[in-house]
């Protein structure tokens, strides 16, 4: 019998959804989109919010050098927890399913960001104050490896093949979008607030509404994914395994291996651009806070504007071959744009100007990671594997402060990040190289991912 003129279309594109599958697919990236953006509010917020409020949870005897390892470790806290995050909730999608492990995830860090919002300062506690910050954001972590490593998999496993790569890069590009969104708020805050002083308005009570705002963003999240999103079909989720970590590490071990070598490069870039670039933006090139707030907007604008075009174009080149050459650039672009920034000594236009390359060409990595990543593993263990990969090389990047000061005495600080992006490059490239391209895995037929042992 021939095919019936209706049906034509549908059948050229054999992984394209249709009828009530649409519905559902469309729920998986939104919901995907919107808990990747939450997801990365909620880890930026110390960053950008807490850095003009330092003085509420620390004394003011401290050195610069103290305070600077205080707010690495706020930071850092959040970063090592997220891998036993993906472990544990790993666990859980892979064997009780995706969507019921994201609602507990979402539930968590929402609950913990709320806490925090409420936490008293230094002058009423002492040094239990920052303490306390840095233990809440440790299980804040835990929860956030959680609901990436359910989520987007979730998402992931609902798009069509020719699509992975432009819905991947509409998932992540919130990443850069969510630190310009609170940078845009706490530029109005600063606005609209005093901040000089320890009893100033912003820092007594101001930071606190971010941090509300998060959590009244994880309750959205939580309310959309328990009304709209669908588990996904048997077929690809996988068989279930009672141990899907073990089973990752005895029997993949290369691809995981390959993952963390590409990973380790990402986060070590992301950490010198959201974390180290404003800090050396205010001590070295001596903008004030509102104008490091305005120029962590702009970079992070560009970056979020460029994770599509990479999505696409990794589509088309394939992922291998765009991770190979997104590290290169990387090192020639996204580390000499930063140098030449630091060492002109430029004012506010100049870090404008240079701030798009930089948001460009260090973060862009995360364009089509969450395709890479789901394509890489099997669908037993999918949640796992990626969750796992996407995390566990977040722990040496995270002492990145520590890095940075065995650079005193050969090189001038301002200009060491530039070194590490370097080296974040060449990793990038190297991870890369080592694996195999991805681009037409099947989610619901292991035998079409490669190089897997």
């Amino acid at each position: 019998m021939s095919t019936p003129p209706s049906a034509a279309g549908t059948a050229a594109r054999p992984g394209t959804p249709h009828g009530p599958d649409a519905a559902k697919v469309r729920a998986a990236i939104r919901g995907g989109t919107l808990a990747y953006f939450v997801d990365q509010f909620d880890i930026y917020l110390p960053i950008v919010v807490l850095a003009p409020a330092a003085a509420y949870f620390q004394a003011a005897n401290l050195s610069a050098s103290t305070t600077a390892l205080l707010a690495s470790l706020v930071f850092a806290s959040t970063l090592i927890g997220r891998p036993l995050g993906a472990i544990v909730f790993g666990h859980f999608a892979d064997t009780v399913g995706r969507k019921r492990t994201t609602l507990v995830a979402v539930g968590g860090f929402g609950l913990i960001t709320l806490l925090t919002a409420c936490l008293p300062g230094h002058e009423t506690i002492g040094m239990w104050s920052v303490g306390i910050l840095i233990a809440l954001r440790f299980v804040d972590g835990i929860f956030l490896g959680g609901e990436y490593t359910t989520a987007v998999p979730l998402a992931m496993e609902w798009s069509p093949k020719h699509k992975r790569g432009l819905y991947a890069s509409i998932i992540t590009s919130t990443s850069p979008a969510a630190y310009a969104v609170i940078a845009a708020i706490t530029l109005l805050m600063l606005q609209l607030l005093p901040s000089a002083g320890l009893h100033s308005a912003y820092v007594q009570w101001g930071w606190r509404i971010p941090f509300f705002v998060g959590a009244a963003l994880a309750a959205v999240l939580f309310r959309y994914y328990r009304k709209q999103v669908h588990e996904p079909p048997a077929r690809l989720t996988g068989e279930k395994h009672k141990l899907p970590f073990l089973r990752l590490l005895k029997k993949y071990p290369r691809a995981l291996g390959q993952v963390f070598v590409l990973m380790t490069g990402t986060w070590l870039a992301t950490n010198m651009e959201a974390a180290v670039t404003p800090a050396q933006l205010k001590a070295h090139l001596d903008l004030s806070s509102k104008e490091v707030t305005a120029t962590m907007l702009v970079i992070n604008a560009a970056a979020a504007l460029s994770y599509p075009v990479f999505g696409v174009l990794s589509q088309r080149i394939g992922r291998r071959r765009f991770y190979i050459g997104y590290g290169l650039s990387m090192v020639v672009l996204g580390a000499g744009s930063y140098t030449l920034l630091m060492a002109s000594n430029g004012g506010f236009g100049a870090a404008l100007g240079f701030g798009v390359l930089i948001g460009v060409f260090t973060v862009g990595t995360f364009g089509p990671i969450a395709a890479y990543l789901t394509e890489r593993f099997p669908a037993s263990i999918r949640s796992t594997g990626y969750g796992v990969g996407y995390s566990l090389a977040l722990i040496a990047p995270a002492f990145y402060q520590f890095y940075l000061q065995r650079f005193d005495g050969i090189m001038p600080a301002h200009l060491a990040p530039g070194v590490l992006i370097v080296l974040a490059g060449l990793l990038i490239s190297l991870g890369g190289f080592l694996g195999p391209e991805t681009k037409d895995v099947d989610m619901s037929d292991d035998s079409t991912i490669p190089a897997l042992s």
